[in-house]
């Protein structure tokens, strides 16, 4: 596993890398300077990022928070002290972990694996949501689609989907692809 500390304090730093020296098969990277912090820990490629604030101010948090979108990856982010708005803020910008006045190295790993354990089934919940999406907004072009074929060659329902599941089949592609082109050559040819 690849872990990135991210804090300008190299004291606090150590703490949390002292909690990390049980685990094995991993490699810590510590990033002190906040100038290029994106690029960096993309360079880096972690598994996981520890953020140590300290008592960071309105535009710090906001800067980390930038990062945290930015990455796709578990963040556990450590503060000294916190507000109702700061948590709210790090839960938008996709921290798994918020963690006040907790840094000790017997709390980092246990703090690691449920940031880890949380980011996975927030990513889950994130795919189910767009998978169900993409059906929806596919059933919804195949009612269209039906629609139309109903309006202009006096199809049936289920003779219409039958013609759209039956190109589908003979061009090797989805029956909403298919739909998504009936729907387009009607809307090019003046419909609606």
């Amino acid at each position: 596993m690849r872990i990135a500390i991210v804090d300008e304090s190299a004291s606090r730093a150590a703490v949390i890398r002292e909690g990390l020296a049980a685990l094995d098969d991993c490699e810590i990277f510590v990033v002190t300077e906040r100038r290029g912090l994106v690029a960096r820990i993309g360079e880096i490629g972690p598994d996981i990022v520890l953020m140590d604030l300290g008592n960071p101010s309105r535009d710090v948090l906001e800067e980390y928070f930038a990062v945290s979108r930015v990455l796709g990856r578990p963040i556990a982010m450590f503060v000294d002290e916190s507000d109702e708005e700061s948590i709210a803020a790090s839960v938008d910008a996709g921290v798994s972990s918020y963690v006040v006045d907790g840094l000790a190295p017997h709390r980092i790993r246990p703090i690691l694996d449920l940031a880890v354990r949380r980011f996975n089934a927030f990513s889950r919940l994130q795919s189910d949501l767009a998978e169900a999406k993409g059906k929806l907004a596919d059933h919804e072009v195949i009612a269209k689609a039906k629609r139309i074929l109903m309006d202009s060659r006096g199809f049936t329902e289920p003779q219409a989907y039958s013609e759209l599941r039956k190109t589908a089949m003979n061009q090797g592609k989805r029956i909403a692809d298919i739909a998504e082109a009936v729907v387009t050559a009607h809307q090019l040819m003046g419909g609606k």
